[in-house]
């Protein structure tokens, strides 16, 4: 399929041959879902980590006698029941990270929801910035006149670095780099912008994995 290039140096372009196998593809939505719960899963490190009994520091000495003082029985004072002692079923820090996604299923999510966008018409690409921008007022501008609010723009490293100082104050938009490609960005943001040359570079990560290409055949 051909995708439009949207035009920053007013000369004439040519449409851009883009992947089949990457951007005409049906949505699983079970498998999107699974890949977006794993991604919100890692987004905290989780490390909050309580004290179990075997871990509070004290005394194991038995507090009193097990019958004939009329109260409950108990054993020390790191029991759960008492103030200082441990937490029952508390945070055990990094083991929460528990959910694991396999690389085929998360490059084939990706490809999902880009096939999506480009179903929709929520997929761009836009000629590679050659000249640095520095005004946000000037990139806000060329973002009005084509559409182009509420974006993801998914960058090559070196357009990049020609307007990331002109986009930061800009609401609605994030600038990643094209290795930085990831579902949930591209769920949160209407519109996907990649450059000429981070599309082609996400094409080639994509499809030089031989699994991938076996499993949409």
């Amino acid at each position: 399929m051909k995708l439009k290039v949207i035009n920053t140096n007013k000369k004439k372009i040519d449409d851009i041959e883009v992947s089949d196998k990457i951007f005409s593809l049906k949505v699983n939505k079970d498998m999107i879902q699974s890949l977006i719960d794993w991604q919100l899963n890692h987004f905290k490190p989780r490390t909050a980590k309580t004290k179990q009994r075997g871990e509070v520091k004290g005394s194991t000495a038995k507090i009193y006698a097990q019958k004939g003082t009329g109260g409950a029985r108990h054993s020390s004072r790191k029991a759960p029941i008492f103030v200082g002692g441990g937490v029952a079923h508390g945070p055990k820090g990094a083991v929460y990270k528990v959910k694991k996604i396999n690389k085929k299923i998360r490059k084939l999510g990706l490809s999902q929801l880009l096939s999506q966008k480009a179903s929709v018409n929520t997929l761009f690409v836009v000629e590679d910035f050659i000249n640095e921008i520095n005004k946000t007022k000037i990139f806000n501008k060329f973002l009005t006149e084509n559409k182009l609010k509420n974006s993801l723009i998914i960058s090559d490293k070196s357009s990049l670095s020609k307007i990331i100082k002109s986009t930061k104050n800009i609401p609605n938009l994030k600038v990643i780099e094209q290795a930085g490609t990831n579902a949930y960005d591209i769920l949160k943001y209407k519109n996907v912008v990649f450059t000429t040359t981070s599309i082609k570079l996400f094409q080639d990560r994509i499809l030089k994995w031989k699994l991938f290409i076996i499993w949409i055949q």
